[in-house]
């Protein structure tokens, strides 16, 4: 294949795509050579070594990317990455932009040429795919860029005299630009910034909050904000409208804003991930209107899976001097190469190809939308469900507390205040479940995103992410029992929360600490408060305690995570604890926080204590010492203490001294004598130490069965997605046969009962007997050794 390749094109060409190919399988091969990786890792140096004079080959060369492209094995496993999909469509695209470097180098003429074709071929196709006849298209590699030129544009034709007169022509009519509140943030800043417009020549334009959907742009308010800046000197330029708002994917009403530009004669521009859609043969009629703007802005890198494409903003204009002045034509043929890896990319495709990816994604989306609506506290947001690209959901809980909100009725503020946590805790736990999703099934692209009505949800965009992520039908339904697994550990906590509040709020020495931002049951603090300290050294023996607490917490054998909570804007000195299942006893954790804190109190206030008392007792121990070698050489003498002399004189005359054995008391720090323990009954006997206390919450577990567990049976109330009820009702039709003989068992019990009751009093009487028998014949045995004695004596 390649000898046949080399013969129909240039040489240069094959040999160039031949190098890229290799080159690529090379990057791309991440398992080669693991074994001398391991023993000859690469470390990477912060300052750049010289440039070696006499060069580097190419393999030594691609080898360094590839060690810069994946990093040290230790950052692999710290953190997480995604790969982009390169396949076959990919490799066309990076072949492109080789291509284009050595296309740069041909003769004038022929580079013109080529342009030519590139260019004018690549935008008929796009033209003809996204329905926008008779238009013209600008490559771009930042995707805001289009719009920018665009605005430029619109300057141009409105102002004729901008040209030469530049910002000066605005003293007369200031322009305006109007953005929906629904836009990417930014947008309006960024083009007034680049244009060097005042902030206030950007208008944003509210949402609908009484009709329809609440990330649609609000046609009649944003009339009368043009009629207001006409009648006030002003002059509306440019509108942006949105076919999927960067957060929940819905779409303006275009054509009646279409009517509304072209009542006031302003130019309409529009951009969004729905305009993928418009390649399909389906097309909603809120998306179809888009055919009829001015100008939109296509970002087909990611729809279809490209690296490095440009992005497309295709428009309708007449006057080709006037988009020569706006930038959006140039006279550089290498300029207009930006086309060429599109051109491939698209070739490659095909027309069936680029609309299966869309069609793909498009699928994936009402799959799993059709799966969502069927769960209990899952809430979706969706535009239309039937031909809705983009799916936003997330976790809502249906039924709150009745009495509390009663209550917090009868007072507004306090009615507000519940509702706002409510509502922030629910954004957390969303924030919470979006996080474990995305890290549970990567493939899935999903994440987090932040509305302003409905708060945090979960996106799953898969127009954006299933061609670069290769998703498929079975990480969508992965994702979907995902969702399931996480609903019934979100419903217990949440409502196992105000519970665990209650009990934190009982013993003395914790404290409830309120964070809503966690995702969790809760957080707690153990207080130390000792007199006569200051606040900076109670800080410190707070987190000395706190620190070791965790620590022996998560020894524990558990389900529970406790951990010191955020690295940044957490409190200071907490044990926070994680998420919970059904069967948490929430008493008993609350009393083994209580004990385990106590005790590491305790502790620490014994080994406060310990160093000054034994210091005192070590030196009033040498003091006693002292005195009894002072005494000791009173007692035994002089000459005694003479090695020779001495040995002799006590071979001679023994010195029979009182041995005076003492020990010395850590918790008395003093010297103690030994007597009264030889003398006591417990050492002589060696009778056994009392049975350690046990707590009085401390409860017999089953096998297997973890701490803080309760006992499904032994609970008031029965959780739906427990199986107790079915177990009662087996162990209750077990029974029922067995009824009719409970009495005649009941009365055998109790015969055999009494029977060996009986029979072990006889044995007690009769044992009790014997042992009376033998210390009566003992005593008379004693007793006639006594008179023997007598009688010898």
């Amino acid at each position: 294949m390649e000898s046949s390749l080399e013969k129909m094109v240039d040489p240069t060409l094959a040999e160039m795509g031949k190098n890229l190919n290799e080159a690529m399988k090379m990057l791309e091969d991440n398992q080669r050579q693991v074994e001398e990786d391991n023993e000859k890792k690469y470390t990477r140096k912060d300052i750049p070594g010289p440039l070696q004079g006499s060069g580097q080959d190419m393999v030594s060369i691609l080898q360094l990317v590839q060690n810069l492209m994946h990093g040290d094995e230790e950052e692999e496993s710290a953190q997480a990455y995604r790969l982009q999909n390169v396949g076959e469509q990919g490799h066309m695209a990076l072949l492109g932009h080789s291509l284009a470097a050595y296309i740069s180098v041909l003769d004038r003429e022929r580079l013109r040429k080529l342009t030519t074709r590139i260019l004018s071929d690549t935008t008929l196709w796009l033209c003809r795919l996204f329905r926008f006849e008779n238009g013209s298209a600008y490559y771009h590699e930042d995707d805001r860029e289009g719009l920018l030129k665009v605005c430029r544009l619109v300057i141009h034709s409105c102002y004729e005299d901008y040209t030469a007169e530049g910002f000066n022509v605005f003293s007369s009519k200031q322009p305006v630009v109007y953005v929906s509140s629904a836009a990417r943030t930014g947008l309006g800043q960024f083009f007034c910034n680049q244009l060097g417009l005042p902030l206030s020549c950007m208008c944003r334009v509210p949402c609908n909050t009484m009709f329809g959907s609440q990330h649609q742009m609000d046609v009649a308010l944003l009339d009368r904000l043009i009629k207001d800046d006409i009648e006030s000197g002003k002059l509306p330029l440019l509108l942006v409208a949105n076919a999927g708002t960067p957060g929940a994917g819905h779409t303006d009403k275009l054509g009646r804003l279409k009517e509304l530009c072209e009542q006031h004669s302003m130019w309409l521009h529009v951009e969004g991930v729905n305009l993928a859609t418009l390649a399909l043969g389906y097309v909603s009629s809120s998306v179809l209107a888009a055919t009829k703007c001015d100008s939109m802005t296509l970002t087909l890198g990611p729809w279809l899976g490209l690296p490095a494409v440009p992005a497309v903003t295709l428009y309708r204009h007449d006057d080709p001097s006037l988009s020569l002045a706006a930038g959006l034509t140039s006279s550089q043929p290498v300029e207009k190469l930006r086309a060429l890896p599109l051109w491939l990319s698209l070739q490659y495709l095909g027309h069936d190809g680029i609309v299966e990816r869309i069609k793909h994604a498009s699928q994936l989306s009402q799959r799993l939308l059709e799966n969502l609506k069927n769960l209990d506290f899952i809430k979706t947001s969706v535009e239309d469900e039937l031909s809705s690209p983009v799916v936003v959901f997330k976790f809502s809980e249906e039924f709150p507390n009745i009495d509390q909100i009663q209550h917090a009725a009868q007072i507004p503020t306090i009615q507000d205040h519940i509702a706002s946590n409510q509502r922030h805790v629910c954004d957390t736990f969303n924030q919470w479940l979006g996080e474990q999703l995305a890290l549970l099934v990567p493939a899935s692209g999903v994440d987090v995103v932040e509305l302003e009505d409905e708060g945090t949800c979960v996106r799953f965009s898969p127009l954006m992410t299933s061609a670069v992520l290769g998703t498929e039908v079975q990480d969508v339904d992965q994702l979907v029992d995902c969702v399931k697994m996480k609903i019934p550990v979100l419903m217990c906590t949440l409502q196992l929360r105000e519970e665990f509040e209650q009990e934190v709020r009982r013993p003395v020495g914790l404290s409830y600490i309120e964070d809503l931002s966690w995702p969790g049951l809760g957080v707690v603090r153990y207080n130390c408060n000792r007199d006569g300290q200051n606040d900076d050294k109670q800080e410190k023996e707070a987190e000395k305690i706190n620190t070791g607490l965790l620590k022996k917490l998560n020894e524990l054998e558990s389900d529970l995570l406790f951990s010191l909570g955020p690295e940044f804007g957490g409190e200071k000195n907490c044990i926070y604890i994680g998420m919970v299942t059904e069967d948490l006893d929430v008493s008993e954790l609350v009393e083994t926080i209580v004990a385990m804190g106590r005790e590491i109190e305790e502790s620490s206030r014994l080994l406060e204590n310990m160093t000054e008392v034994v210091r005192k007792g070590i030196q009033e121990a040498q003091v006693q010492l002292q005195k009894a070698n002072e005494e000791r050489l009173l007692e035994e003498g002089l000459l005694r203490q003479i090695p020779v002399v001495g040995s002799v004189l006590n071979w001679f005359s023994p010195f029979q001294a009182s041995p005076k054995v003492r020990t010395f008391n850590l918790t008395a720090g003093s010297l103690e004598s030994t007597e009264p323990t030889y003398l006591s009954k417990a050492q002589g006997t060696g009778t056994t130490p009392p049975p350690t206390p046990t707590s009085s919450r401390s409860k017999q577990r089953l096998p297997g069965q973890k701490l803080f567990k309760r006992s499904l049976r032994s609970s008031d109330g029965f959780s739906e997605t427990s199986s107790i009820s079915h177990i009662d009702d087996l162990e209750k039709t077990e029974q029922r046969p067995c009824a009719t003989s409970a009495a005649e068992e009941q009365g055998t019990l109790k015969a055999e009962m009494s029977e060996e009751k009986n029979e072990v009093t006889q044995t007690t009487n009769k044992e009790i007997e014997d042992v009376q028998s033998d210390q009566s014949q003992k005593l008379g045995n004693d007793c006639t050794k006594t008179e023997e004695q007598e009688s010898l004596r």
